[in-house]
């Protein structure tokens, strides 16, 4: 038997760590798999109840409330809620970083954040006012993300930085399937042209349950009542949302690259419905069918490519390089319906981008993690990294809607979607901390 080296070699000293951070202990195997399991499951019942609503049932509310021009209307509303989400987000990741109780950090506000989501998504379809409508949807946004900031720091908090990667491919696999299998789902409450309510309770009750069946699954979380306490002055409280300054040029470039990145998705995600009815010119029914098929499409291929991912990152031990590849890859995807003007060219986009997407879902939240500056300030940074989604997801709807205004067409849409998801690549090739 070779001796032990009395220090560590340079390789064991690169070597992710396998130990939890809160307990210092390795993770038993039952313990990763219900942290697993937790991780797929809030992101799949959250996404698969908003996108009942986002992809569907809202575009289509709007039209039935009579609205002049609903496109516009709907690119107006993903900005305000756009807006909303990005303050909330930063702000409940801080509250939960500096929550003391003996729930744990994160725990109290996953769960109420889920169940406020629900109430207001389900409000969406029984108000009549689009103003009020618009303000509902905000505060929806705002308990989405009251849940999903701190949820997303429990991947820094509890995880063994050794099989983030892992654990990163459940959230992100569980999003990539709750979006399409939502559009399938929202597409069954429109075939008689109309948005039902019903669907806006489905919707509403899968988001409402997510983040209780998270903390259900997930071991309980250690009390906070006893940790030390924040310094509580007021003064102290605005300088905790400041962004980092210290060893944060990695955490700027993954901040640019998935900004640009979310882009790209949401100038195509948030308009798919509008995109199969005006740039294919298709009829109710065909639109229907379309619809769920593109959608089925983008869940097998989701599956298949979200599932591969984080395993793989976390095998090779590289992040940056499966989230160039994915990014190309949906780029390669975006341009199938610019290239083939057709029901074929949306098949190939939804075959193509959504296996590239939800390999970018699978690892990049991992990559996230590791560039943070501070872990103990883990809340705080995520929701100002996350600020990047909400932006894109703003900056997004805004740029098709502007562009479709101008042209009166979708056809710009396309190659500008195509620029911005090759243009994040290059922020994340300059990270220098991950490999």
């Amino acid at each position: 038997m070779p001796p032990t080296p009395a220090h560590p070699t340079a390789e064991d000293a690169a070597a992710p760590s396998t130990l939890a951070p809160d307990t210092s202990l390795p993770l038993p195997k039952s313990t990763m798999m219900r942290f697993g399991a937790g991780f797929l499951l809030i992101s799949v019942l959250w996404a698969l109840g908003l996108s009942i609503i986002a992809s569907v049932l809202l575009p289509q509310r709007l039209k039935d409330l009579g609205v002049e021009s609903p496109d516009a209307l709907l690119g107006t509303i993903n900005a305000i809620t756009a807006v909303v989400s990005l303050i909330s987000n930063l702000v409940f990741g801080n509250f939960s970083d500096r929550t003391r109780s003996r729930l744990g950090r994160r725990t109290p506000w996953v769960v109420c954040g889920g169940i406020l989501g629900g109430v207001t998504l389900f409000a969406v379809g029984i108000l009549t006012d689009t103003v009020l409508l618009t303000l509902d949807y905000c505060l929806c946004m705002v308990g989405l993300n009251m849940m999903l900031a701190p949820a997303i720091a429990v991947l820094s908090d509890r995880v063994p930085e050794s099989i983030r990667g892992t654990m990163s491919t459940f959230w992100g696999v569980g999003a990539s399937m709750g979006y399409p299998l939502g559009a399938i789902v929202g597409a069954r409450f429109i075939a008689g042209g109309t948005a039902a309510v019903s669907g806006f309770i489905l919707g509403g009750a899968l988001m409402g349950v997510s983040g209780i069946v998270a903390v259900a699954l997930w071991p309980r979380e250690r009390s906070s009542a006893d940790a030390d306490v924040e310094a509580g002055s007021l003064v102290d409280l605005l300088q905790s949302f400041i962004p980092p300054t210290r060893n944060a040029g990695d955490f700027y470039k993954a901040f640019v690259g998935r900004f640009t990145m979310l882009i790209s998705y949401q100038m195509i995600n948030a308009y798919q419905l509008y995109i199969i009815q005006d740039y294919l010119h298709l009829s109710a029914e065909e639109v229907v069918t379309t619809v769920s098929l593109t959608n089925t499409i983008i869940l097998v291929t989701s599956l298949s490519g979200g599932f591969l991912g984080g395993p793989i990152s976390d095998l090779l031990r590289r992040r940056k390089l499966p989230v160039v590849v994915s990014s190309l890859c949906f780029a390669a995807g975006v341009a199938m319906p610019w290239l083939i003007h057709s029901t074929t060219g949306m098949y190939l986009f939804a075959a193509i981008a959504g296996f590239g997407y939800a390999v970018y879902s699978s690892v990049d939240q991992a990559l996230n993690v590791d560039v943070l500056p501070d872990p103990d300030k883990a809340g705080k940074d995520l929701g100002i990294l996350n600020m990047s989604t909400t932006l894109g997801q703003m900056c997004g709807p805004i740029i098709t809607s502007f562009v479709v205004t101008r042209t009166g067409e979708y056809t710009l849409v396309f190659p500008i979607s195509i620029a911005c998801a090759v243009l994040g690549c290059f922020s994340i090739l300059m990270i220098r901390k991950v490999r």
